[in-house]
């Protein structure tokens, strides 16, 4: 993921009403599904808590979209797609590079 990302920010809230910041990074499409790579924006790097959360898109039946916590297997895959675009882009400005 690039430079380019970034400053795309979502407040979200879970189950019990807490709400959190997150920053976009990056979006993909596995399956006709669309999942999205979010870092916490609230959060300092070294705070335990700080790490790639993971959503993913549905519709409800008016056809608005919402993001909801994947299955692990769906995170997990999309988590393995991500690295990999995450590393395809850091060979990609190696050879840029040379």
């Amino acid at each position: 993921m690039s430079e380019e990302f970034g400053g795309d920010l979502i407040s979200i809230s879970d189950e019990e009403g807490n709400s959190y910041e997150l920053e976009h990074l990056d979006t993909i499409e596995l399956d006709g599904v669309f999942y999205l790579a979010f870092l916490p924006a609230d959060l300092e790097e070294d705070d335990e808590r700080y790490g790639i959360v993971i959503l993913k898109t549905e519709q409800d039946e008016n056809g608005e979209e919402y993001l909801v916590n994947p299955s692990d297997d769906e995170t997990e895959a999309a988590y393995e797609k991500f690295m990999e675009r995450l590393f395809a882009d850091d060979e990609n400005e190696e050879d840029d590079k040379a």
